[in-house]
């Protein structure tokens, strides 16, 4: 009765071990995965920041390119019929109100505010 009662005690300090060391390992692993996510929080802020940008730069700007383009299309058409037949100065009307952009992307705001060397250190 006292083997088994040893054999017991040793298994169940075995399995109290096993468990310690498993809930220490998933403890680490979990560290090690949400570390990244961390330190990687200002990026997602960021990254917030510039989608609300973008989004608001585009409630205004998307009407606005409508409209110019509407008024420009509708300017070419009449200078080809006020200048007798001008093609030339039609096509530049044309081309000029419907040149890119048509939508402000992140990139676009980027290179409109230009390198932020601070932002870039970050990274």
């Amino acid at each position: 009765m006292e083997s088994t009662r040893s054999a017991k005690d040793f298994s169940d300090k075995v399995n109290c071990k096993l468990k310690t060391q498993a809930l220490a390992g998933l403890i680490a692993v979990s560290i090690m995965t949400a570390a990244p996510q961390l330190s990687s929080a200002e990026d997602t802020i960021e990254k917030a920041g510039v989608a609300v940008g973008v989004t608001a730069g585009n409630m205004w700007f998307l009407p606005l390119k409508a409209i110019t383009m509407s008024v420009g299309a509708i300017s070419g058409a009449l200078s080809y019929i006020v200048t007798g037949g001008n093609a030339e100065l039609t096509q530049q009307i044309w081309s000029d109100t419907q040149q890119r952009p048509y939508v402000i992307t992140p990139e676009l705001a980027r290179t409109a505010i230009g390198r932020r060397p601070e932002i870039d250190a970050k990274k």
